[in-house]
């Protein structure tokens, strides 16, 4: 685990839904017209891309292999393609092929894999090692019928591949290719999309059951857009596709992405789980409705035999908690292959057993998706049986057979937003989410989206307190653990900081008989804390970033005048106290523990000797480009702490039931370490592998 990204995300139990949900752009669409702009003649602009991990080495490897790119902003993109022909220069050395590294991105890799095994030129296509795990010798042995030459650089059958330039066609006019659909669909996709370029008419023949047909009927309407129309043999309606001779892309110059249909589907789920239509609620997804072309939007028709209330527009879907509890269910899957996870966990809250079918394909996504929420299930509680391309999923059978589980996700995007949704139990019981960033492959942002539309009690979200004196390192301890844990943050002494900046700006004295002006003023302060790409913690007023401004020595001295008005405290007192939010909070300040959380879970009194604290001031000062001198700090430290300790209202002391760190002689890894493995022994999980 890289030390950005959090190893787990624990979600508290979660009682409630309601809210707006703007999904961002389909994954399954976005890399194939990304593909699609990249090959076609002429400059294609696509807005509503989605911004992930997979459209990202997408859009790498199209740079590298001549394609113009221009970002306009996070989701749009003008694409100016080759023309189904590779610039002089790329990859032409046999002796030094082109790499492109695509991740796990099956939605890169099979694609591109045909293209550019038709395109010529020498390339190294590589992964992470789950791509080396997950087939591609289907697609690669209808390309050898096409006379293109790929050869595996690892495993027969699977990735890194080699491609060279394509050998000879046995006939120039017109070619009958065979391809298994009974596998993945993104093997007849690649074929398809990379037709166009072979030269001449083509038929592809598909050999077995052709599964996730909807994700097929995406790509001959988008390939449509481009101008290529695809015939379907009206006899055996997914067996046979041809594409004629003289088939070129053509830029449609704009196209727009529609919000991801497999996405809603965590969403739809939540509604039929927790928005209460007795109590008004419901949760409403944006930017893809009943006209979608997705064949994940048929999720709406699943969890309405559920029990799911559900309305849709054109593009948007509103979605109430129908029957309770939901209904089990016998469904083959084959429509809505990635959108059925979802059901596997719907089904926990089900009055019976639930058995989804034709999901072999489960079997060489991501993971081994059958194999895994078999797993998982288990962990919370449920019987769980599989076989080969299906599973049934026995609910917990009673509220105490429901347990707090630490899911691993295996690197699986969809593991883990399906399984946030076990936080709904009704043994109010938190579940541990495993390497949550996993999510970035399709929806970078969706824990910040569940979490705002999720509500749950006060109680239940998780605070830990970093109390201490001035410079003992609060902020840096507190802002580090907010980091790995996925959690808020709260500054409080910033708080106090900004209290006395907005009084000097609004031009009252920081004096007693300001007092109420000054308290006035500090119940509505609008402040956020966010740290940058680098670490660095920033503080926010409104749209001013003030994090220079108050960390001056002289800030210091105001914030500890303010702080000993008794109104001043009162008033930030429910500002501090709304900084309790979903899916928790790290709190530092002087009395987080005693007085603002006095019931968190967690409380840690930090400190350091005075000698270490000004040091620490000094050097911070210094790498700030303000003069400091350290007789003078270490003074002002001395009487901070005993204006601290003396005040009548919350003097800075320990919590009875704190922990004591002294970290004079510790770096902040280490000092988190410490804290997280006391806050690991107060977890219902086992501890964190």
């Amino acid at each position: 685990m890289t030390p950005n990204r959090p190893a787990f995300l624990d979600i508290p139990p979660l009682q409630s839904a309601h809210g707006t949900v703007q999904l961002p752009g389909s994954k399954s669409i976005s890399n194939r017209v990304l593909l699609l702009a990249g090959l076609c003649s002429g400059t294609t602009t696509l807005a509503g891309v989605l911004d992930s991990d997979d459209t990202r080495v997408m859009l790498a490897a199209l740079q590298k292999i001549g394609c113009e790119l221009e970002r306009h902003d996070i989701s749009t993109v003008t694409i100016t393609g080759i023309g189904a022909q590779l610039p002089p220069g790329v990859a032409q050395q046999s002796d030094a092929p082109l790499e492109l590294f695509l991740g796990n991105a099956g939605t890169a890799m099979r694609p591109l894999t045909a293209a550019l095994a038709m395109l010529g030129g020498h390339f190294l296509l590589t992964g992470v090692p789950r791509m080396y795990e997950r087939p591609i010798g289907d697609l690669v042995d209808g390309l050898a019928q096409l006379g293109c030459d790929v050869q595996y650089a690892g495993h027969a059958g699977y990735p890194p591949l080699r491609i060279a330039p394509r050998r000879m066609q046995p006939n120039p006019e017109a070619q009958t290719i065979n391809v298994r659909g009974d596998v993945s669909s993104q093997f007849l996709t690649a074929l398809l999309l990379a037709a166009p370029l072979a030269g001449h008419a083509l038929t592809i023949q598909v050999e077995g059951e052709l599964i996730s047909k909807p994700y097929i009927d995406i790509t001959l309407k988008l390939m449509q857009r481009f101008g290529v129309a695809v015939q379907r043999d009206d006899e055996t309606g997914w067996q046979r596709f041809t594409i004629a001779v003289g088939a070129r892309y053509q830029s449609p110059d704009t196209l727009h992405v529609e919000a991801d249909a497999s996405s809603a589907s965590y969403f739809i789920a939540l509604g039929a789980l927790a928005a209460d239509a007795a109590q008004g609620h419901c949760v409403t997804v944006q930017g893809v409705g009943a006209e979608s072309i997705q064949g994940d939007i048929r999720f709406i028709e699943a969890a309405g035999q559920m029990g799911a209330h559900i309305t849709s527009t054109a593009d948007s879907i509103r979605i109430q908690r129908g029957a309770w509890p939901l209904r089990a269910m016998d469904l083959d899957c084959n429509h809505i292959p990635d959108a059925a996870m979802t059901l596997a966990v719907m089904a926990l809250y089900a009055d019976g057993p639930s058995t989804l079918r034709n999901i072999a394909s489960w079997r060489v996504k991501e993971t081994d998706r059958i194999a895994a929420m078999a797993t998982e299930l288990r962990k919370l509680g449920a019987t769980v049986e599989e076989g080969a391309d299906w599973i049934r999923i026995t609910p917990p059978a009673s509220t105490e057979n429901w347990r707090a589980a630490s899911v691993h996700t295996y690197d699986d995007h969809r593991m883990a937003m399906c399984l946030s949704l076990a936080a709904f139990n009704a043994a109010q019981v938190p579940v541990r989410i495993e390497d949550p960033a996993c999510v970035g492959k399709t929806f970078p942002a969706y824990f910040q989206e569940f979490f705002r539309v999720c509500q749950t009690d006060a109680a239940h979200i998780p605070v830990i307190c970093i109390d201490g004196p001035s410079a003992s390192g609060k902020g840096t301890l507190a802002a580090a653990l907010a980091r790995q844990l996925g959690y808020h943050w709260l500054d409080s002494g910033a708080l106090y900081r900004i209290t006395a900046l907005a009084a000097q700006r609004a031009g009252l004295a920081l004096e007693l008989h300001n007092e109420m002006a000054i308290a006035v003023l500090a119940a509505t302060l609008p402040v956020r804390f966010d740290t940058d790409e680098q670490g660095e913690q920033q503080v926010w007023l409104g749209s001013d970033n003030v994090s220079a401004d108050i960390r001056t020595a002289q800030a210091g001295v105001d914030a500890s005048k303010v702080s000993v008005l008794p109104e001043v405290r009162r008033a930030l007192l429910a500002l501090q106290q709304g900084f309790r939010r979903l899916p928790g909070l790290v709190a530092d300040g002087r009395d987080m523990g005693t007085v603002v959380f006095a019931q968190a879970p967690l409380k840690v009194f930090l400190t350091a000797n005075a000698e270490e604290r000004a040091q620490r001031r000094y050097k911070q000062l210094i790498s700030q480009g303000f003069s400091a001198n350290m007789d003078d700090l270490r003074a002002d430290l001395q009487a901070r702490d005993a204006r601290d300790r003396n005040r009548s209202i919350a003097p800075l002391q320990p919590a009875p039931d704190a922990m004591l760190l002294d970290n004079s002689a510790m770096d902040i890894a280490a000092s988190v370490r410490q804290v997280l493995q006391w806050w690991q022994g107060k977890q219902p999980f086992a501890a964190h592998e």
